[in-house]
């Protein structure tokens, strides 16, 4: 009988042997041909999501309508990645014609951005459809003309199979015979099975979105291969909110049903969760947020397995010392809902007490108030890396030249006067930040930029036209935007 870590390095080694027979293909595809590859994709996903979300529903326990409108964000994210390969500005085509006259002489450089090749893909537990199998990860690696092997979640692997299932009759229609099936794989949703995929030396790069434990495993992982890869994760964040103290004078409970709107939304399953509300004692702050969760029921949770991190998390939480319990929250027992909780905390006890600025995901939140509005700048330069930070002030505040530059130092997107939660799907979008939020600041997980992560620059030196790729010719067939000795020419 086979075992099952050796079905799971069978199942690696057929995936990515398909994933490097689509390689060569994929990457050669001029920006019009893999632009029809990412619409057929989104086309194909639109017109299975009633076949898609009641498996999703299943799996994950998400409402439908919050399922329906994931679809239609992920279908928005394929046909956005088709607009940046047709655009052809990610490819940063760049051109130095040969110089003999300089001292010394230049020869003809072409530079560009290449595929590196089959990626891997690991996705995410509450965004089963927009950060899993035909999420975030896997658009822009295909935009970048990189196949994708994605490694099936648990929490939802029967609509892992369906999609790709999905996908692969969508491919079946743009691609060759022989082609189609390796652009887009899975393998199955055990451990060894995942790491066996980030260790095949076939894979070029690894996406992931989920918890800081099993990301900084995989990493370790993507490191110490004989050949490293880059490893893009994105690990979550305490998405800190700062208030004013005239913001909070002006529009406390404003402020306030914002705010639990957002840390609730979705029992706070969301890794741009505000985590953190920073607001000035005796504002009344703290009352307008107690009475606003007070309004908030219980609500499921994506599986057992995420509902119980979540109440040993805040069982951590409630026993570190200082700590006022607001809200306790719980489990109703029949049901197993979770009530929403609010801790608060003076803001000193967050430099005593580094846990209060970890990631506790589920429906709670942390309430710090401060005296002096000088406190603001101190945490500041206390925060962990973060995915956001916001700022809840009206203009002119002498405070917000000081605290700005420290939020956009620690954070990747800096919000005035709106919520983390709901992230858009846009070319200008940052969905990333500096350690721990994710594994580099460098990069995005959502939006045009995204692309970046999975491309590689080659320069082709002294080349005759006809040996150089279409994309790097005088002719310019792909009608690519370019810069051309210094100027920049569009097509």
């Amino acid at each position: 009988m086979t075992t099952p870590d050796r079905q799971g390095d069978r199942a690696v080694e057929r995936a990515c042997a398909q994933a490097v027979a689509a390689a060569d293909w994929l990457a050669g595809t001029d920006p019009q041909r893999r632009a029809a590859v990412l619409t057929a994709l989104a086309d194909a996903v639109d017109a299975a999501a009633d076949e898609l979300v009641p498996i999703a529903r299943a799996e994950s326990a998400l409402p439908t309508a919050r399922l329906t409108g994931e679809v239609a964000r992920t279908s928005g994210q394929l046909r956005l990645f088709a607009e940046v390969v047709r655009d052809g500005a990610c490819f940063e085509v760049t051109v130095d014609t040969a110089r003999p006259d300089l001292a010394p002489p230049r020869p003809d450089l072409r530079r560009w951005l290449v595929g590196l090749g089959p990626v891997a893909v690991f996705g995410a537990s509450n965004f089963p459809f927009a950060f899993s199998t035909l999420g975030n990860d896997t658009a822009s690696a295909l935009a970048a003309g990189c196949p994708v092997v994605v490694k099936t979640h648990p929490g939802h692997p029967r609509l892992t199979a369906a999609t790709v299932a999905v996908a692969r009759r969508a491919l079946a229609e743009v691609a060759p015979e022989g082609v189609a099936d390796g652009i887009v794989t899975a393998v199955g949703p055990d451990v060894e099975t995942g790491v066996a995929l980030v260790r095949d030396d076939r894979i070029e790069a690894v996406g992931f979105t989920g918890s800081a434990r099993g990301g900084l495993a995989l990493q370790r992982i993507a490191q110490d291969r004989p050949r490293p890869i880059p490893f893009y994760g994105e690990l979550g964040s305490i998405n800190p909110v700062f208030v004013t103290r005239a913001a909070a004078a002006a529009r406390p409970r404003e402020i306030a049903a914002g705010f639990v709107g957002s840390y609730t939304l979705g029992a706070g399953q969301y890794c741009t969760k505000p985590g953190l509300l920073v607001v000035p004692r005796g504002s009344g702050m703290r009352g307008a947020v107690v009475e606003a969760v007070a309004g908030v029921g219980a609500q499921a949770m994506l599986n057992p397995g995420v509902r119980a991190g979540f109440l040993a998390g805040l069982d951590h939480r409630l026993a570190l010392p200082g700590v006022e319990v607001l809200l306790p929250g719980g489990v109703d027992p029949e049901t197993a809902a979770v009530a929403p909780s609010l801790v608060a905390v003076p803001i000193g006890l967050t430099a005593d007490v580094p846990d209060l600025l970890e990631e506790c995901f589920g429906p709670t939140s942390l309430l710090v108030e401060y005296e002096d509005e000088a406190e603001l700048a101190d945490l500041a330069r206390r925060l962990p890396g973060v995915l956001t930070a916001t700022v809840a002030g009206e203009v002119g505040e002498p405070v917000l030249a000081e605290l700005l530059p420290l939020l956009e130092a620690r954070a990747g997107r800096v919000l005035w006067n709106g919520w983390p939660t709901g992230v858009a799907v846009t070319w200008s979008m940052q969905h990333g930040g500096p350690f721990p939020s994710a594994t580099t600041a460098l990069h995005t997980s959502v939006g045009a930029a995204a692309v970046r992560r999975f491309l590689r620059p080659v320069t082709w030196q002294g080349f005759p036209q006809d040996l150089l790729p279409e994309a790097l010719r005088d002719a310019n067939p792909w009608r690519l935007p370019r810069r051309v000795d210094g100027v920049l020419r569009l097509p």
